[in-house]
């Protein structure tokens, strides 16, 4: 049940993009609003309540959801349950119009579009970056995108749907990203959440995505260029600031070899040579240019690809046993 409906969800996703804006996105934002408005006291274990209503709940109901459609109506229902909630979950449409409009523009060699548009995705002011940066943060993020709304949701999704609990791996994976995100933005009446709660997403989400964010690079390393990807693991993931995001970028530089990594991009900053690289703090390789944008994609389907294999094996090993 777990390859087909991961396979089902990309050929829908890939045939049928979501609407960024739509229904299911502005229900569970507005749910992450309304429990922490209603839980959240300020303190730390209030705010692990909070945060295991905000995730739990909802991935308790699609487990029952599942459990009732398999036993009740067949596994047919249930694969069609699974495939709608990884279609909401899961793919490379969700960001990839962005990675698409920047790739188009740097081809065109109108680096103030670039810009802009890399400033719209990401929120940022980036100033006058030479196009050298802006590749290189189109597939840091890219890369990054790739991992939270794929390879995580693909992992938790089919490690837990092995052991019968259906799509609840991709739903907790899902909330656990969107609540540390939401919560760390400001809200509408430009209040902030309590640090408590922040502090709280924050550790969760780390917890959540490390064990995936290490299989996404090994993945990389698997089937890019695997020592430099294992070096650049070892030896540079601690040049990015997130320590599982560093480890897969590092892993992306060794993969195909390009220099990533260095100076963030600041939402506050407005000084241009904030971002250069050449301080010694990025990772070895060849500089972004904008032809690696094709290694890029390759290297992202070729990892789906392979665990898209691997969980038909397994799929098949549950089956037969």
């Amino acid at each position: 049940m777990s390859f087909f409906s991961i396979l089902l969800a990309l050929v829908l996703e890939q045939a049928r993009p979501l609407n960024p804006v739509n229904f299911i996105y502005s229900t569970a934002e507005r749910w992450l609003a309304w429990v922490a408005r209603t839980f959240d006291a300020g303190v730390r274990h209030q705010a692990w309540i909070t945060w295991g209503i905000t995730v739990f709940g909802p991935a308790l109901l699609t487990m029952l959801v599942h459990w009732g459609l398999q036993f009740g109506l067949g596994w047919l229902f249930a694969v069609v349950w699974n495939v709608a909630l990884l279609y909401v979950t899961l793919g490379f449409r969700q960001f990839s119009h962005h990675f698409t409009a920047l790739r188009e523009a740097l081809e065109e060699g109108d680096e103030t579009k670039a810009r802009e548009l890399l400033a719209e995705w990401q929120q940022v002011q980036v100033g006058q970056i030479p196009r050298s940066e802006i590749v290189r943060h189109v597939i840091e993020y890219s890369m990054i995108a790739a991992h939270r709304h794929v390879f995580g949701v693909f992992f938790w999704y089919a490690m837990l749907s092995i052991i019968g609990l259906g799509p609840v791996g991709a739903v907790v994976y899902r909330l656990t990203e969107l609540a540390q995100r939401r919560w760390q933005e400001p809200m509408a009446d430009g209040s902030a959440r309590s640090e408590s709660l922040r502090a709280v997403a924050g550790r969760a989400w780390l917890a959540m995505d490390w064990l995936p964010s290490r299989m996404t690079a090994l993945g990389f390393a698997i089937v890019g260029s695997f020592e430099d990807a294992m070096d650049g693991w070892r030896n540079h993931a601690q040049n990015f600031p997130e320590d599982n995001d560093g480890v897969i970028l590092a892993a992306t530089a060794g993969a195909i070899n390009i220099r990533l990594g260095g100076g963030a991009l600041q939402a506050s900053s407005e000084d241009p040579t904030a971002n250069n690289t050449e301080g010694g703090s990025s990772t070895p390789g060849r500089i972004p240019e904008v032809a690696h944008f094709a290694q890029v994609v390759g290297l992202v389907w070729r990892t789906v690809i392979m665990w898209l294999v691997l969980v038909a094996l397994l799929t098949m090993a549950n089956l037969v046993g």
